[in-house]
């Protein structure tokens, strides 16, 4: 796919996201998908599969996060098989401690699933307002 092909992409989904919609983000991962969140949090580690990103860390963050999770996005840049997403969340915990983390979110595409996510972001805030996730350390 090209690089238009798979901005496209994104924006389609971070369009969903921001009106609190996981569904298309969800459905477009490969099933070998990753996830990367860094830094030295609790919360970050890579996710290895599909199926461990929704199972642990999505979950994770659906306990911790009142509906509905949003993310705004202020620009997608796009070459060949990568896109960046800088964006912002719109969020408020469970315990009512405002997430309105900034991200910019590294994508790799292939055949129009998204295969990685490297996502920075700010640490102190991801510690200070959603805690321990309980996943443990990565594997």
């Amino acid at each position: 796919m090209s690089a238009v092909e798979n901005k496209n992409t994104l924006q389609r989904i971070f369009s969903e996201l921001a009106n609190g919609n996981s569904r298309p983000f969800v459905d477009s991962m490969a099933e070998d998908f990753s996830w990367t969140i860094t830094g030295a949090t609790k919360w970050s580690r890579k996710f290895a599969g599909k199926k461990t990103v929704t199972d642990e860390l999505l979950s994770a963050l659906r306990a911790r996060l009142a509906a509905p999770i949003t993310t705004v996005v202020h620009r997608f840049i796009a070459d060949e098989d990568y896109v960046a997403v800088e964006a912002r969340g719109n969020n408020i915990s469970r315990d009512g401690i405002p997430y309105n983390n900034s991200y910019c979110f590294a994508f790799r595409l292939a055949g129009g699933k998204l295969q990685e996510l490297t996502e920075y972001l700010d640490t102190e805030l991801v510690t200070a307002a959603l805690g321990d996730p309980g996943f443990g350390p990565s594997r």
